[in-house]
């Protein structure tokens, strides 16, 4: 289970209520620097952005791909390890606005994580150091450290064992 705070609403869906929610000035200046960030080639700046105007914890030498979406409205919930890569046109979200409810959780990126592109993240999940998810994934639920994941839904291709096991006998080939 993701770990969210869940917060009901009434009348109309959470997302019509936005404002009522969080700040339209956070969301509109959120927005920008992401916006610019998205296309930002220079990945110290891009960090520096992001830590210094979103309020998110990335460790160093941390790369955020080309076209990547962190989370327009809460993303101080978000924090990247060192020497991470978060993949082409990827997007983390620290929230879920849904009919009856919207949820908040933080999202947790370990050390020398691989987000491959196109992948998805939801809020509430952890995903542990060395951790590889492939393309295209749908991140839903915990990944373990050192794991192998992906598919929609994701799910373990190679446990951390496995993995290593893969490296040793490679090198032998």
């Amino acid at each position: 289970m993701r770990k969210t705070k869940r917060y009901p609403v009434q009348n109309s869906n959470s997302l019509w209520q936005i404002y009522q929610t969080i700040s339209f000035f956070k969301v509109f200046k959120n927005t920008v620097v992401i916006i610019i960030g998205r296309y930002t080639p220079f990945m110290r700046l891009k960090n520096w952005m992001y830590r210094m105007l979103l309020h998110m914890k990335i460790g160093d030498k941390t790369a955020f791909a080309f076209m990547v979406v962190p989370d327009i409205m809460y993303p101080e919930k978000i924090t990247v390890g060192k020497n991470s890569i978060i993949g082409y046109n990827s997007t983390i979200l620290a929230h879920e606005y849904l009919i009856d409810e919207y949820r908040v959780g933080e999202v947790i990126i370990g050390d020398e994580v691989m987000i491959g592109a196109n992948s998805t993240i939801l809020p509430g999940v952890t995903i542990g150091d060395r951790a590889i998810v492939s393309a295209g994934s749908v991140v839903h639920k915990d990944v373990p450290e050192g794991a192998f994941v992906g598919g929609n839904p994701m799910k373990i291709i190679y446990t951390k064992e496995e993995m290593e096991k893969r490296k040793v006998s490679l090198r032998e080939e």
